[in-house]
C-alpha cells in the first residue's frame, strides 16, 4: 500500500479511465460432489477468454485469518488502510439511504428479525421480507416509539435491512451491538464500551424494547437487532489522493454510502445488474473511474445457495461485454470478501482477481477461477494494492524518486 502522502504527489490527471467491476462475496470454497467452487461451477465464456489476455492474482482484503465485513474489505480495495479506519455500519447505511448525517448524529445499522416466544432469535434477516413490508414497518416505528431528548429517524434500506438515526447532543458511538450474529440466542444488551456512551446505551436499549413492543403482533418481523454504531467518518478523497473523477454505480444502498464517504458521485438509480451496465454506459463520458457493485452473489452464498450464486455470476458473464465494449484502459474484476455457501458467511479466503490492461503479462490460458488466479503473474496481493496498481496499468502515477 502506498501512503498517502506519495499518492497525492505522483498521482497524475489523465484521460485514461479504470473500471472495478465487484462482485460481492465472489470467492468460494467446494460446495458440492463435483468439488466446483460456485465461480467454477458458473458458465463464464467472456469471463474465461478475458483471463486469458489479462493477469491474474489473489488478493486479501485485510490480513491473512480476518474475516472482514463489506465495511472495511470496500474500504480496502479503495486503497485505504481499513483496520485504521474502520467505518461503523451504521454511518453507511445512513449515508446510503442519502441521510444528511450531522456531525452530533449516531447511526446504527437495524436488521427487522425473528424471535420465538421464548426470545431466542430464530431467523436475523425475518425471512428476507419485501422492501414493502420493510417500509410499512418503519413507519409503525417512527409513530410509536419515542425516546427523551433525542429525535429518531427510521428509515428502509432494504428488504429486512434499515437505519435508525438518533439526533441529539452528548451521543456516543462506543457502544456493542445487540445483534449476536447467529440464531439460538438472545439479542444481546447493548452495553456502553465507553463509561462516556452510557448515556447512548440507555438510550439505544430503550428503542429496542419499544420496537419490541411496537413488531410483537408482526410476523416474522417481530424483533429489530442494531449493530455497527457510528457517527460521521472523515476520510480523504479520491480527488484530493488520486485525482480521478470517480462514479459509482450500485443498487443496494450501503455500497452508495461507502462511495460518497471517499468522495464518488453516485450515478442514477439502478436496480438490477442489467440496469448497472446500462448506468456505465451512460456515464462513460463523463468520469475516468467507475466502481460498479454487484449484490447478489453475496446473498446467495449467505443462503447457502451455490446454484443461485453461480446464476448470478453467469449473469454478469453474459454482461461483461458491454464493458468490454467500452474499452477502459484498465479493468478489474474481483470481490470485495468470500462469501462460500458453505459457510452461509464471509470468510477469510483470498479473492480472485483480474487485472486487463496493455501493460500485463498475459496468462495466456482461459479461465477464470479461485485455482486459475492461485497460479497467475500477480501473485497473491492485498486489496489496499489492487487501486495502486490499476493506477499504475493506467498511467496515472509518475516516477518515484530521482
Amino acid at each position: 500500500m502506498i501512503p498517502n502522502h506519495i499518492r497525492r504527489e505522483l498521482s497524475v490527471k489523465t484521460p485514461s479511465k479504470i473500471v472495478f467491476l465487484i462482485l460481492d462475496g465472489l470467492g468460494g470454497l467446494p460446495a458440492g460432489a463435483d468439488g466446483q467452487t460456485e465461480l467454477e461451477r458458473a458458465r463464464t465464456p467472456n469471463l474465461d477468454a478475458l483471463a486469458a489476455k489479462s493477469a491474474l492474482g489473489l488478493s486479501t482484503p485485510l490480513v491473512p485469518g480476518l474475516t472482514p465485513g463489506s465495511g472495511p474489505a470496500h474500504l480496502a480495495l479503495f486503497g485505504y488502510d481499513a483496520l485504521e479506519h474502520n467505518i461503523g455500519r451504521g454511518a453507511l447505511s445512513a449515508l446510503g439511504v442519502g441521510f444528511d448525517l450531522g456531525p452530533q448524529d449516531l447511526a446504527a445499522r437495524m436488521n427487522f428479525c425473528t424471535v420465538d416466544q421464548a426470545g431466542i432469535i430464530t431467523d436475523r434477516r425475518a425471512g428476507r421480507i419485501p422492501t414493502v413490508l420493510n417500509e410499512r414497518l418503519c413507519a409503525r416505528l417512527r409513530a410509536e416509539v419515542q425516546l427523551p431528548g433525542v429525535e429518531l429517524h427510521i428509515l428502509t434500506e432494504e428488504q429486512y435491512r434499515a437505519v435508525v438515526v438518533f439526533q441529539g447532543p452528548g451521543l456516543d458511538d462506543r457502544l456493542s451491538d445487540s445483534d449476536p450474529q447467529h440464531t439460538g440466542v438472545p439479542p444481546q444488551a447493548i452495553a456502553a464500551l465507553d463509561p462516556a456512551a452510557a448515556r447512548s446505551a440507555d438510550l439505544a436499549n430503550q428503542f429496542v424494547t419499544q420496537a419490541q413492543r411496537v413488531l410483537a403482533s408482526e410476523h416474522p418481523a417481530n424483533m429489530v437487532l442494531l449493530r455497527g454504531f457510528a457517527t460521521h467518518p472523515s476520510l480523504p478523497t479520491f480527488a484530493d489522493l488520486y485525482k480521478l473523477t470517480p462514479g459509482a454505480i450500485a443498487v443496494y444502498p450501503m455500497y452508495k454510502g461507502l462511495a460518497r464517504i471517499v468522495g464518488m458521485r453516485v450515478l442514477g438509480a439502478a436496480h438490477s445488474v442489467a440496469e448497472e451496465f446500462d448506468l456505465l454506459q451512460e456515464h462513460w463520458a463523463r468520469h475516468d473511474f467507475f466502481y460498479l457493485h454487484v449484490k447478489p452473489t453475496d446473498s446467495a452464498g449467505e443462503d447457502g445457495d451455490p446454484a443461485r450464486k453461480a446464476a448470478v455470476i453467469e449473469e454478469f458473464d453474459a454482461l461483461l461485454p458491454l464493458a468490454l465494449a467500452l474499452q477502459p484502459e484498465v479493468l478489474v474484476v474481483t470481490g470485495d470478501h468470500s462469501t462460500p455457501s458453505r459457510l452461509k458467511s464471509h470468510s477469510w479466503h483470498p479473492l480472485p482477481l483480474l487485472l486487463r490492461s496493455a501493460y500485463v503479462l498475459p496468462e495466456g490460458r482461459a479461465g477464470f477461477s479461485e485455482r486459475a488466479a492461485a497460479r497467475g503473474s500477480l501473485g497473491h496481493l492485498q486489496h489496499a494494492d489492487v487501486l495502486d496498481l490499476a493506477m499504475a496499468h493506467a498511467l496515472k502515477y509518475d516516477k518515484f524518486g530521482a
